[in-house]
């Protein structure tokens, strides 16, 4: 990861390719995890340089980030509409369905896509898969007085589940609720998957993020591959 917001610049051309979707003014949201903050970092430069934006913070971590390099803040308080959301993802398949959450921001990072005119996802190659589920963990973000209740009702389902653990604790959201990580094989129906998971009582959201993404930046070494959602 590069140590500075100029490194990034320099060189991350997947970061490039995002940099410049970003209109001056827009109101940006800003992602959790490593892609995410290649990017704020990148933006910090920019912003450091004289481009006008506000950024919409998905977790804590990154609220302290664009913070440390002065990138201006909103909440969903202050605005209705974001322009532009950058993310990644940890599963990417052809119709740009995604997994999301193993960082733990999953809820949040929902929220602010949903109020995106436009969601852009930055991955490598190795998050793009044939079918979601590929890489065996789905995570759920589930409120602590129902976590062995959730546990049952997914072990019921074909998705056994365990809690997630950060240094040795068990890990909580920025919104105070455990994280159970469900092992899973390829879901041959990721819609009907979401619909049976959210009916459960206790669950408050699912890491399947389908018909958001607008846009799929991948890193392909010698340049960037724009796969891009026809509808949404």
């Amino acid at each position: 990861m590069p140590d500075s917001p100029g490194e990034a610049l320099v060189h991350d051309p997947l970061v490039d390719a995002a940099l410049a979707m970003i209109p001056d003014g827009a109101v940006v949201g800003l992602g959790s995890g490593r892609a995410a903050t290649r990017f704020i970092k990148a933006l910090g430069a920019r912003v450091a340089g004289g481009l006008r934006v506000r950024g919409v913070p998905t977790s804590r971590g990154t609220a302290d980030l664009a913070t440390s390099l002065r990138i201006p803040l909103a909440t969903l308080a202050e605005i209705e509409t974001i322009d532009i959301d950058i993310d990644g993802a940890d599963e990417v398949d052809p119709q740009l369905n995604l997994i999301k959450g193993l960082g733990g921001a999953l809820v949040r990072e929902k929220i602010v896509a949903a109020a995106a005119r436009q969601f852009v996802v930055l991955v490598g190659p190795e998050k793009i898969v044939g079918t979601l589920g590929e890489r065996g963990v789905l995570p759920v973000e589930v409120v602590p007085f129902a976590l062995d209740f959730c546990r049952r009702r997914l072990e019921a389902l074909g998705c056994p589940a365990t809690q997630r653990q950060a240094s040795g604790r068990p890990f909580v959201s920025d919104n105070g609720n455990p994280i159970l990580d469900c092992r899973i094989a390829p879901i041959p129906d990721a819609v009907a998957l979401d619909a049976q998971l959210r009916s459960i009582p206790g669950i408050v959201g699912t890491g399947l993020f389908l018909g958001m993404a607008d846009a799929v930046l991948i890193d392909r070494g010698a340049g960037v591959e724009v796969q891009r959602r026809l509808q949404r």
